[in-house]
């Protein structure tokens, strides 16, 4: 019967850079084509006249803040993923036998 109780192999952690870089450079990517697929359609200055046109935004802040905005989302998405994906052997630690 096998023994559950302890790994057979666990992946060594990653280092913090690489861990970093997996999640902010699909997410910088994503934003990317999400900011040039949005703002093919929506002008930034016909949606700060709509949301606040008080502010005095230009159509380059609004790209910009759209931009950081799709990243934001984009990088929640993959540092969820992330989250889901470590190996549960680091977090599952069994008590020995006899406990």
């Amino acid at each position: 019967m096998p023994d559950f109780t302890t790994p057979s192999f666990d992946h060594p952690p990653r280092p913090l850079a690489q861990r970093v870089g997996a999640i902010l450079w699909p997410s910088f990517f994503a934003a990317g084509v999400a900011t040039m697929v949005f703002f093919a359609f929506i002008d930034p200055l016909e949606l700060r006249d709509m949301t606040f046109p008080n502010l005095p935004l230009s159509r380059g802040l609004g790209y910009s803040i759209g931009f950081f905005m799709f990243w934001i989302a984009t990088a929640s998405s993959s540092l969820f993923t992330w989250l889901l994906l470590r190996p549960a052997s680091r977090f599952n630690r069994h008590a020995p036998p006899g406990r």
